[in-house]
This record gives structure tokens, C-alpha cells and sequence, in this order.
């Protein structure tokens, strides 16, 4: 499926074995389904208290991740019970409101006219000289992370491009307070000579006013995060006032900024200014998505959310590089690298948003509740994948979440509304209760084949006269695709040529209430994602503007599809990816997810139902809407929301209805049985969620904050619980240190000398060895180019590089990233930075 490599990174590997699953070896008892028997999962409003109960024996796991003055500030009795999980998977970053986005900068509200400072492209790009980021690195994460100024964490494979693009803009982790305060004074007395503003925009004092009232902005800072964000945004705070701007503190938590900022209109004018945090989402090779999510308005991450209702950010010029660099429209590996790099620029010189540092997070277990360590994303900490490996004693896995507030979710469970499953617990819960067409590996990052196994795909492009990549092959006749305005899958006749084509064999399966998971209701989703994509008609309301955002450059990509007679599937689409063939294939896979980016998937009634309450109203009277804060969403756990779509689901039943994206392909009968068998899931499991997962969610306690998820062990469910701990057993690369003066006088006549320290470790176990062979290489960032100098073997784990003097004494007094890369032949390569200071005088 499409959806599910939105979010993904690969390198082409061919992942063996995985036609027949239920043949892996194994040890102990084989079952259908992961290991683990049961899941109870529960919440906590102090991550202390989290991480005590799991020390304790109390909970297995705190499925959360910490920052290290937290973890470091457990007594070492407590410390020794924890196995801790360490990875550089959370970001933070800052994203400002810049209505208007163009002179003379002034909002009205009300009655009232305001002027924005950020506003002004000049005045956002100085934030990154004004903010140190090392300093936020030292002092408030206690060293455990590091300065970020891209939306690629410094490290990982495939970021050092983008991270150069950083480094040549010239912006530092220590940034220059001087320069972002004379670069913003700047930039308002430019302003203050506009004809509009002219008198009205002055300083007075050390303030800048307008209209006579002091220019003040709205910063909201996440109280929630009293160890982390609180202080970073209490630090940015003083440092903007420095320039003359006053700063109103708003501490919320998550639910009310997420609501103000991802929900609302940034028209209403409520904030200027957040302290953003991300979860990594994934362990990436490639990053062109995430571009085009964290600066790309089509993408819906982007001040509005391209909500209709609200005022939204615009860039062109962004939207078409990323669009262009996300769907395959280029030729070569060059080409792709242009695109990404350059949509980056524009999003680094537009500084709506703006990245701040990454931290090294630790997830904690009980180390005598496990047989073996768990899989785990390299990149993104505990997953799915940590949940389907997990061996405990007793196959029971007892999980504790971290929220301040002590809500379990803060999004609703819609499946196909864009902003749903938004919130990491919702997504931690629906995840092992789904299956996907493929995946990413969590430490390799390779594309590995789940509910659908791809062929060699095929790929013929070149360039029209025009100058746009077309594709070469062309796409048969009898091949079908869904229409959205005649409601019918229709042939698509002659003349069709696509980029490429790939041909899948899907498994067997079925859903949680025992339907069947199979062909027609992978093709029901492909007909979903067609029907709310594209707007038929003036009134059609099976069409969502939000959802076409996040879904036309991918459906668009979709030339057809051939049904075979031995039960395979062939897709036609336009979608070329040089580095690799598996993800050229994972674009056309079938599948079930409808909302870009969340490996979620339910069964095609479910889906449907909440379609209809959308559409067509619901027996509540309650307004639906798959857009979030323009009507309620549909929510498969909010019992007012799961009355009404039990009662679509009655009324479906009673009429006979029968989607027009599936009619093609089930009875009559079979529809009925299908509602029959999610009304009766409904009324025992008190949710909406029937997913296809390891998993299913047995019950959830809103009240108390619970949920408990079964194993789910129907002998058609394709893998068994040996399967995936040995499949996803690999070797990884680590590098242990860098030994490099942190501070080099331009004066200095001695080269300067880089010991790395390397070792293998095998994955998920985390068993290390100093490095027997290998190749380390040591890259220094500057703004005109980037030095290679390789290192060489001195002994077991030991690696020596000397970076010339000459080089060091060309370069002006700064800090500069000197990024470490070391590779082993059949292991996961590994990255790292570290800075160093070139400094005048002796």
C-alpha cells in the first residue's frame, strides 16, 4: 500500500524467508500470533512513579521515553532492576504562526488591529542565531542529545546531506545572540518604514510598540514537560524579550495546545510561538517525506493543517519540490537529492518551523520479567515490533504510559480522518492491532513484506519534451480503477502508460471478528481513498479537503490494477526510486491504512460506517466530520460516537446496502454477515476497533484509564510467535566514542588527531564486540565544503584520522560538526556528530 511508505526509509535488501512464515524455526511452544498472551496497559502522571513501578515488579514496561536527567536522577537500587532501551528518538522544535505572511505583518482581531512579528520571514530565520542550542543541550537535557537545525536527526543514515545544507546557511549549535538581536531590530525598522505602518510601529524605549501598546506575543510552553520543554521555553522566552519583544507565557499542557495549534485557526490569532516535540516515528534511510511533512503545506503539518476553514500557511514552491521528490518524478538518484535538498533550503529560509535539538530518550523494562530483549526501532525506540517479540516469564506484558494529565488518549480513534490516532498512545495501542502490506525494519530500515509479498518490480522513465518524467510501460486496457464521479471500478481503457509496475501475492487472512481479510477489502480501501480524494461535484459530500491534501499526490500516482487469475495483483503506477527496488514496490502494494503515515487498519465495514455518519448524518444528530475542529470526529472508542456507528450499522444491514468500492467483488450476503459480525464485536467488546493485527483490544476503560489487548491466535493469522524474534535479528554497527580536541587555534602547526572507538552488536540482544574490520570515515561540515578524511584500523575497535592543520587554519573562528560514519560489511551502518571549535590565537 502507498499510505504505509509515506513514512518510510529503506535500503534495498531482499528480505528472505517470508513466503512461508509458519516454517521458521523456533524454541518452546509455537502458537498463531506474537508470544505474549495478554497486554494490560495503563497510565501515569508522574514518569518517576512510571518508571518505580516498573523497578518494582509492578508494570513490565514504561512505554515511554524519558530524557536522561530523569533517568539519571533514579537511585542506582532503582537503576539496576531497569533494562533501559536507549535512542535518539525524540526532537523538539518551534513552530511559529505567521499570519500573514506578508506586508504590512497585521492581524485583526476583532475590532483590533495587531501587528506579528513573526510575521516576517527575516524576523523567524534570526530565531536561529538567538537560540543556543548547545546550551539547551547541556544544561537542560543534561548532555543527553544534541543540537539540531534540520528535521533529519544528526546520525542517522542518509542525513548528513540535509544537515550540510544547515551548516552552509551558516547556522551553529551555539547560534549568535548578538546577530539574531541586530538581524530582528533590523528587520522591524525596515518594517516600521512601511506607508501602513509608518508612526505605528516604533520602539520606545527597549520595546517595540504598535499603535501605542507594546508588541507582545503569545508563546504557549508545555507545562507538562516540567524537566524539558517547560525550561526550554521559559530560556527562549527571556531571549526573545531581549530583542525588545515582550513574551506572554502560556503554560498548557499537550490537549490544550494540541487543540489551539493543530486544531485551530491560526487566523483566530491565539498563539504565536510552541514548543513542538516529536517522536521519530520510524529508523530512516531517507527523508524526503519528512521534509516535505515538516515544511511542506500540502502535507497538512503546517500552521492550518490545510483545514478550508482556516487561514494556511502557504509555499508553492515547497509544496512542488516536495511533491515532486515524494512521488518519484525524477530520473536519477541526482535528480531525487536536488529535489529534497532544495524543498529543505526553502523550508530553513522560511523558518515557520524550526528545529531545536534531539534527545537521547530511554525506555525502561523490568530486567527479571524478561526472557531476552525485545525488538526495537533503532530510531524511534519501543514499537510494535518491541510488543509482538516481548518474552516475558509468564506471557503476560504489563505496559505504563506517561501522561500529565492522566488521560490513556488524546486523539480520536478515527480511521481515516487525518488527524486521527494523532497522539502517541492511541497509535501504541492500534498499532499491534494492525497489519500493514509492508513495513520498515526497525533497525535496518529495509522495507520487509507483511500482508502482501511483492514480485520484482519493474521501472521504465524518461523525459518528455516537456521536461516532466513520464513513465514506459504501458498499462493494459482491461485494467481497472476506481471512479469516483460514476461510483464503479471501470476499465481504463487504452493509451495509459505508468513508471512502473509490480505484481503482489497477498496472504490469507482475517480480521478480529473472523472475517475475511482479502482481496475485496484491500480493494475497498483503494476505492475509499479515491471517493474523499477528489471533489465531483459543488456539494459532494463524500469528499474531505483535509483528506485530499494528505492523499492526491499519492492516489494520483495509481494507473490501474489487473486482477490475475491465480489470485495475484498487478498495479500500475507512476512512482521511481533509484536506491531501491523494494520501495518502488512497497508504493503499489494493496492495502488497508487510510490515513497517511499511521500503520492503522480496520475492517472495511467500520470503515464505511463512519464514511456514512460523515456523509450522511448520523441517528444522534451529531455533525461528523473526518477534518478535526470542524465537526465532531467519528470515534471508535467514545461511547456516544460508537452509538452511532452501531446504528449505521444497523441501518446498513436492514437496507441491504453494499459499498459501490467493493459490490464488484462480495455477495449481498456476505456484506450482511459482515455488519452482522461487527455489530455483535461492538456490543462485546464495548469499541469499534476490529483490526487485523498479533493483537486484538479486548476491552477499554475510559473511566480507570485501561486497556487490555488478547493475542490473537485464529489458526489462519499468517505468522506464528517464533517467526518475527528470528526474522528480525540483525547485526548493527555502534560507535562507542570520538576522541577529538573540542576546542583548535588557527595558529595551532599540529594536525589534529580523531581516535573512534567501534564495536558489532547484535540486535535485538545488544551483545558488543570491538570491531575486527571496517571502514570509519570523518566528514567536516563548513559552509563552502565538506573534508573527508578516512581513518584507519589500530587494533580491535580502534580507529585512528588525522584532519590536516592546513584545512583547520582556512577556516574563519566558529563551531563546526564533524560528522563520524562507520560501516562493516553485513552490519547496519552507524553515524554521529561532534563539534569542534576553531578559535583565534594561541
Amino acid at each position: 500500500m502507498r499510505n504505509s511508505v509515506i513514512i518510510i526509509s529503506l535500503v534495498v535488501i531482499i528480505f528472505s524467508g517470508c513466503d512461508n512464515p509458519k516454517t521458521q524455526p523456533g524454541s518452546g511452544e509455537v502458537k498463531p500470533g506474537p508470544i505474549a498472551d495478554t497486554i494490560y496497559v495503563n497510565v501515569k502522571m508522574k514518569q518517576e512513579i512510571g518508571l518505580k513501578d516498573v523497578a518494582e515488579g509492578k508494570s513490565d514496561i514504561f512505554f515511554y521515553g524519558v530524557d536522561g536527567p530523569v533517568i539519571m536522577g533514579l537511585d542506582k537500587k532503582t537503576q539496576s532492576k531497569l533494562d533501559i532501551y536507549s535512542v535518539p528518538s525524540g526532537t523538539w522544535s518551534l513552530l511559529l504562526n505567521p499570519i500573514p505572511n506578508k506586508a504590512p505583518y497585521i492581524v485583526k482581531t476583532g475590532e483590533k488591529e495587531v501587528f506579528n512579528p513573526f510575521a516576517l520571514r527575516e524576523v523567524r530565520f534570526a530565531l536561529n542565531y538567538l537560540i543556543n542550542r548547545k546550551y539547551i543541550v547541556d544544561e537542560i537535557l543534561g548532555g543527553t542529545g544534541g543540537a539540531m537545525m534540520t528535521m533529519a536527526t544528526p546520525g542517522q543514515p542518509g542525513t548528513y546531506k540535509y544537515n550540510l545544507i544547515a551548516s552552509k546557511m551558516g547556522l551553529t549549535p551555539e547560534g549568535n545572540e548578538e546577530k539574531g538581536i541586530i538581524d530582528i531590530t533590523k528587520a522591524l525598522e525596515k518594517a516600521a518604514g512601511l506607508p501602513e505602518l509608518a508612526g505605528r510601529l516604533k520602539k520606545e524605549g527597549s520595546w517595540w510598540s504598535f499603535d501605542n501598546e507594546p508588541i507582545q506575543i503569545r508563546f504557549l510552553i508545555r507545562v507538562d514537560d516540567p524537566e524539558g520543554r517547560l525550561k526550554e521555553g521559559d530560556h527562549i522566552a527571556q531571549l526573545i524579550e531581549k530583542t525588545g519583544i515582550k513574551v506572554e507565557r502560556l503554560y498548557w499542557d499537550r490537549s490544550r495546545c494540541g487543540e489551539a495549534v493543530y486544531g485551530g485557526n491560526p487566523g483566530s490569532y491565539e498563539w504565536n510561538l510552541y514548543t513542538e516535540g516529536w517522536g521519530a516515528g520510524a529508523t530512516r534511510a531517507y527523508w524526503e517525506h519528512i521534509v516535505a511533512q515538516m515544511y511542506g503545506p500540502w502535507y497538512g503539518s503546517m500552521p492550518g493543517g490545510q483545514n478550508p476553514d482556516n487561514w494556511n500557511y502557504q509555499n508553492p514552491r515547497i509544496d512542488a519540490l516536495t511533491e515532486k521528490a515524494f512521488s518519484g518524478n525524477y530520473l536519477t538518484e541526482e535528480e531525487y537529492w536536488d529535489l529534497a535538498l532544495r524543498a529543505l533550503e526553502l523550508g530553513l529560509e522560511d523558518a515557520v518551523r524550526i528545529y531545536v535539538c534531539y534527545q537521547k530518550q530511554f525506555y525502561a523494562a523490568n530486567k527479571a520479567r524478561f526472557k531476552n530483549r525485545m525488538a526495537y526501532g533503532l530510531g524511534d525506540g519501543l514499537n510494535k515490533w518491541s510488543l509482538v517479540t516481548a518474552h516475558t516469564t509468564d506471557k503476560i506484558l504489563r505496559i505504563t504510559g506517561f501522561s500529565a494529565k492522566g488521560s490513556l488518549f488524546m486523539s480520536a480513534w478515527d480511521p481515516a480522518g487525518t488527524d486521527g490516532f494523532s497522539d502517541l498512545y492511541s497509535l501504541m495501542c492500534a498499532d499491534p492491532a494492525s497489519d500493514t502490506s509492508m513495513f520498515e525494519h526497525p533497525a535496518t530500515a529495509e522495507m520487509v513484506p507483511l500482508l502482501v509479498i511483492p514480485g520484482e518490480p519493474e521501472t521504465k522513465v524518461s523525459r518528455n519534451s516537456e521536461g516532466d518524467v513520464v513513465g514506459g510501460i504501458t498499462v493494459p486496457e482491461n485494467a481497472i480503477k476506481y471512479n469516483s464521479k460514476t461510483n464503479a471500478w471501470e476499465k481504463v481503457g487504452p493509451g495509459k502508460q505508468a513508471m512502473s509496475t509490480c505484481t503482489y501475492t497477498l496472504r490469507p487472512g482475517k480480521f478480529h471478528h473472523g472475517r475475511p481479510l482479502d482481496l475485496a477489502a484491500m480493494m475497498y480501501c483503494e476505492a475509499f481513498r479515491e471517493e474523499w480524494t477528489y471533489k465531483d461535484e459543488a456539494d459532494d459530500r463524500f469528499y474531505d479537503e483535509s483528506f485530499e491534501s494528505q492523499h492526491k499526490p499519492t492516489q494520483k500516482t495509481i494507473k490501474g490494477y489487473v486482477l490475475n487469475p491465480d489470485e495475484t495483483v498487478t498495479t500500475y503506477f507512476d512512482y521511481n526510486f533509484p536506491p531501491s527496488k523494494l520501495r518502488v514496490a512497497a508504493w503499489g502494494a494493496p492495502g488497508l491504512e487510510l490515513i497517511p503515515g499511521r500503520p492503522v487498519t480496520v475492517s472495511w465495514e467500520i470503515s464505511e460506517a463512519c464514511a456514512l455518519l460523515v456523509a450522511q448524518g448520523s441517528a444522534s444528530g451529531e455533525e461528523y466530520s473526518f477534518t478535526r475542529g470542524k465537526a465532531k470526529e467519528p470515534d471508535l472508542m467514545n461511547p456516544a460516537s460508537l452509538g452511532d456507528i452501531r446504528a449505521k450499522l444497523m441501518e446498513m444491514r436492514e437496507t441491504g446496502y453494499v459499498p459501490p468500492g467493493i459490490k464488484d467483488f462480495i455477495t449481498t450476503g456476505e456484506a450482511l454477515l459482515s455488519y452482522d459480525a461487527a455489530i455483535t464485536w461492538i456490543d462485546e467488546h464495548g469499541h469499534g476497533f476490529i483490526g487485523c493485527g498479533p493483537f486484538f483490544i479486548d476491552t477499554y476503560d475510559a473511566g480507570s484509564n485501561y486497556m487490555k489487548l488478547t493475542a490473537f491466535r485464529d489458526p489462519g493469522y499468517p505468522f506464528t510467535s517464533d517467526y518475527w524474534p528470528n526474522q528480525l535479528k540483525t547485526t548493527t554497527v555502534r560507535i562507542d566514542s570520538v576522541d577529538m580536541p573540542f576546542r583548535v587555534s588557527q595558529s595551532s602547526d599540529k594536525d589534529v588527531k580523531v581516535t573512534i572507538y567501534v564495536s558489532t552488536v547484535l540486535y535485538p540482544e545488544g551483545l558488543a564486540t570491538p570491531a575486527e574490520k571496517g571502514k570509519v570515515e570523518c566528514i567536516l561540515l563548513t559552509p563552502l565544503k565538506q573534508i573527508s578524511f578516512e581513518a584507519k584500523k589500530d587494533g580491535p575497535g580502534k580507529f585512528n584520522a588525522v584532519l590536516p592543520i592546513s584545512e583547520i587554519q582556512e577556516l574563519p573562528p566558529n563551531t563546526y560538526s564533524v560528522l563520524v560514519n562507520a560501516e562493516i560489511e553485513g552490519a547496519i551502518p552507524n553515524g554521529t556528530s561532534v563539534s569542534i571549535v576553531v578559535y583565534e590565537g594561541g
